[in-house]
């Protein structure tokens, strides 16, 4: 599924994986089950940038710049996934948790408000809007393109 996507380094210099049991934290403290392809993915490429990168709104264009880090990292808290959906959390619907960022700060996110098994994915803009990208992760992740 991933294989035409490259992965390289953002947050840090060189990959930092992620272990099933801090996966498995994670969906217990957000009461969600994970997409399966998300977490093989996370557990190699977590604070990494995709290439290709681009994905669409519609008509209008725009970019996945990293996965946030399920590991919280002090010197970067600004791409940890537990404080982006702590900032997030107060301005947006329950049930929708951010798994990447975009270079303009708008958040990628997993949307379990209408199914508990998988979730679609939208994009909260840094006006806390809500709107559809994909059907499920797979489906997002497949549709990155070169600009």
């Amino acid at each position: 599924m991933t294989s035409r996507i490259r992965w390289t380094p953002y947050v840090w210099d060189a990959p930092r994986p992620v272990t099933p049991h801090e996966i498995l934290l994670l969906e217990q403290q957000w009461n969600v089950k994970l997409p399966e392809e998300y977490k093989k993915l996370i557990s190699t490429s977590q604070g990494m940038t995709p290439r290709p990168c681009v994905f669409d709104i519609g008509k209008v264009k725009d970019v996945m710049s990293v996965l946030l880090t399920v590991i919280t990292d002090p010197t970067k808290k600004e791409y940890a996934i537990r404080d982006s959906y702590s900032i997030l959390k107060p301005h947006i619907p329950p049930g929708i948790y951010p798994f990447a960022m975009t270079p303009g700060s708008e958040h990628l996110c997993f949307d379990y408000r209408t199914s508990r098994d998988e979730p679609k994915v939208v994009l909260v803009s840094v006006e806390m809007n809500v709107h559809p990208v994909a059907e499920s992760f797979n489906s997002f992740i497949a549709s990155l393109h070169d600009a």
